[in-house]
């Protein structure tokens, strides 16, 4: 066994080990440790603010929104609904264990991994510990090392804040999450592409842990000729190009019905002037490409496509600026894998079947959005469509409300997070049935001579 692979598992044993002695199961353990961790980020503030824009120019705006704001929230939600959540939930008896009293009780999985994603490396690192701490767990956290000043962020302010046989951090390449995949852990947490979660998936089937993954997919955006194009554009252009295009859940490419093409690409234009100036590359509220590797990816994308509107890119910066694309068929590259960056390829329809045919032929994505006045055409959208989640009128903000699991569906995941679906990810729901010593029936006993007739009319008459 080499080094790190010792290290690991005897991090792993050292969790079990206080895991075993129940301290976490507590609602007032549980409960302070939320509160800790708000506290932490709070205080921290400024440095996580630094660390993304170190990473690939986050501005502190999208980064307060999108990595602090939202986790806050999901800490403070969590917290007020806690106890509600812990208690164990009475369910009807069934007439074959008359008379007894039948619950669901969760239980904490015990010490779960969970391995981080790149694009929002914080939020989408501590958002599912939030989750495991709820459920009563403890947690090994691994964040990617694509964005190095957070991952040593999340590193130090875990172990300045919490003992490490609660919460620990595991730093370090691809060679850590494999070792990692390698150890008995209760339960796993990943985040990231959907050809490393099959791997991942794959791992913890060989050990029987169960697994959430949240992946992505290329979440299609569809535009019909009744929406208003104005406000359409806005929420368009804000859920693709913050950060730059890098998130799971924005468009990924835009149908248009053909009638209001033309004016729809017009008023993307504006809107991303207006939000970006004529020089995206000045702008202050502008993210980069996370690393050279995707740089050189989404700069082959754009060939061979028309650009609308933006194309211009800078190498040295990493920067590609905002660009819709237009002339693109099925079979472009751009169609073919999730593009995860800032490029929007408009494809036209004519009437709302075709596009729903064509969004079916696709993987099931991560998100839908539809836009439109017609009721009737929402229903139908989301009626005849599979996706993880979706939005009529708007794009990316149903993740942001806690009432609502959020999570994929086929290759773009399984399994839901966020709210209580957080506690329910780390969380055994066990079966628990109860009974007194009186009175007792003898009926399922044997002998069963003339038992069947009765048994056949009871179940009859239910």
């Amino acid at each position: 066994m080499t080094a790190l692979a010792t290290s690991l598992a005897q991090q792993l044993h050292q969790q079990k080990s206080f895991f075993a002695t129940g301290q976490t199961r507590s609602l007032d353990f549980r409960k302070e440790m939320l509160r800790r961790l708000a506290r932490a980020v709070e205080q921290e503030q400024e440095d996580i603010i630094t660390a993304l824009a170190d990473d690939f120019g986050k501005p502190a705006f999208e980064t307060y929104a999108t990595e602090i704001a939202i986790l806050l929230a999901e800490i403070k939600f969590t917290l007020k609904h806690l106890h509600k959540w812990m208690k164990p939930q009475k369910v009807k008896s069934s007439f074959l264990n008359f008379p007894s009293k039948d619950y669901i009780y969760a239980e904490p999985y015990g010490i779960s991994l969970v391995i981080g994603a790149w694009n929002y490396p914080f939020q989408l690192t501590l958002s599912p510990l939030v989750g495991s701490m709820a459920a009563g767990g403890c947690t090994l956290l691994k964040p990617s090392e694509l964005t190095p000043a957070t991952s040593h962020l999340i590193a130090t302010l875990i172990e300045k804040h919490f003992p490490q046989e609660y919460i620990a951090v595991a730093q370090g390449g691809p060679e850590v999450s494999q070792e990692l995949l390698q150890l008995p852990f209760d339960k796993i947490f990943f985040t990231g592409s959907t050809a490393v979660g099959k791997m991942v998936a794959q791992a913890a089937a060989s050990q029987l842990i169960p697994v959430t993954l949240e992946l992505g997919g290329k979440s299609p955006c569809v535009v019909d000729a009744s929406a208003n194009l104005p406000v359409a554009a806005n929420r368009i252009i804000w859920g693709k190009f913050i950060n730059a295009g890098q998130t799971c859940v924005a468009p990924d490419y835009l149908l248009v019905q053909e009638t209001v093409l033309p004016a729809l690409l017009e008023q993307l234009k504006k809107t991303i002037q207006t939000f970006y100036t004529d020089h995206p590359q000045d702008s202050p509220d502008y993210a980069r490409i996370i690393n050279d590797r995707h740089f050189e990816r989404l700069s082959r994308l754009m060939q061979d496509a028309t650009v609308y509107y933006g194309g211009h890119t800078d190498a040295s910066q990493r920067f590609i600026e905002p660009t819709v694309l237009t002339d693109v068929t099925w079979q472009h590259p751009l169609m073919q894998e999730e593009i995860f960056g800032p490029l929007l390829p408009v494809l036209p329809f004519k009437t709302l079947p075709e596009a729903i045919d064509q969004i079916n032929r696709q993987g099931k994505p991560l998100a839908l959005y539809f836009f439109s006045e017609d009721k009737a055409a929402q229903e139908l959208v989301l009626e005849q469509t599979s996706s993880g989640g979706a939005c009529i009128n708007d794009t990316v903000s149903h993740l942001a409300n806690p009432h609502l699991p959020f999570g994929g569906v086929g290759p773009s995941g399984q399994g839901n997070y966020h709210g209580k679906a957080s506690f329910d990810a780390f969380s055994h729901h066990k079966s628990v049935l109860k009974k007194s010593f009186w009175p007792e029936v003898n009926f399922r006993y044997p002998p069963y001579q003339d038992k069947l007739n009765w048994m056949k009319k009871a179940f009859d008459w239910l």
